[in-house]
């Protein structure tokens, strides 16, 4: 009997040596994240708006991804061309990073969705305008472009100027004798970035590239503006017809902080991993 004692503590020990690791401030968020869940259990209205607002998590985490991988690959290569020889280059790429990290990404959003979107339908029905006028194709209307997919664009150009700066910060931490060692066992210049800088600029990059995807994810919240059916969407549209706006923005509040803070902890994971790898 007291064997059996024993080994039951000795089976919590690690759990209870989990829990004093802990950080205080995630103990409580999690007791209040049981609490939430209780409430959505035992209480009627919260269950109808937890099943309401959650049907926006697709669209969230959708756009949320797409937009993110899009302005990862623009990112990339705008990074890339940020440290160019050519003064052109340089100067072009700068003056968009600039410009874009300067405009707030609400406006950044209205800019695309209502000025951009509008100008690219207009460019390319006259680019298209001896196939129209031969009724090859039917010229294209604005009201074709989705809302969804201006939103998109707009995450995309909009992050893609921060991202950019985190690869060329990247890059530019590794070593110049790297490419100069490379230069000089025959590698193109080309060959020397992809087999050799970036694969350890992305590494050293991934913390930083992890916390922007959940600075975006946070921001997804934006594209309600235009009436994409997100979360906050969604949210908005039933407070508005129920006037349960407690009810409805702790819910929102929740769905949010769920992700958000299980990203940032996996983050934290992914950094205390590379640096112990450093070690």
């Amino acid at each position: 009997m007291r064997n059996d004692h024993r080994g039951s503590r000795a089976h919590l020990l690690p759990f209870t040596g989990r829990l004093s690791r802990m950080p205080l401030w995630l103990l409580f968020a999690i007791l209040l994240a049981i609490l939430f869940l209780w409430m959505v259990a035992n209480n009627g209205d919260y269950r109808i708006i937890f099943v309401a607002t959650a049907r926006g998590l697709d669209t969230t985490i959708t756009v949320s991804i797409i937009a993110y991988v899009a302005a990862m690959l623009l990112g990339l290569a705008v990074g890339l061309l940020r440290i160019s020889r050519n003064r052109l280059l340089l100067e072009v790429t700068s003056f968009y990073v600039e410009i874009v990290r300067g405009v707030p990404m609400l406006v950044l959003l209205y800019y695309i969705a209502f000025v951009g979107a509008p100008a690219v339908v207009t460019a390319v029905n006259w680019l298209g305008g001896p196939l129209i006028e031969a009724g090859v194709i039917q010229p294209l209307n604005v009201r074709q472009l989705d809302f969804t997919v201006r939103a998109v664009l707009a995450l995309t150009i909009g992050y893609s100027a921060f991202i950019s700066e985190i690869f060329r910060a990247g890059i530019q931490s590794i070593p110049r004798g790297q490419m100069e060692a490379a230069l000089a066992v025959g590698m193109t210049h080309a060959q020397a970035m992809r087999r050799i800088i970036l694969p350890q600029a992305v590494r050293n990059v991934l913390p930083p590239l992890g916390n922007e995807f959940v600075a975006m994810l946070k921001d997804s919240a934006l594209v309600s503006v235009l009436g994409v059916q997100d979360i906050t969407q969604l949210g908005k549209v039933y407070s508005a017809s129920t006037f349960k706006f407690f009810e409805t923005y702790n819910t929102v509040a929740f769905l949010y902080l769920v992700m958000t803070v299980t990203l940032s902890l996996g983050v934290a994971a992914l950094e205390r991993r590379l640096s112990q790898h450093k070690t």
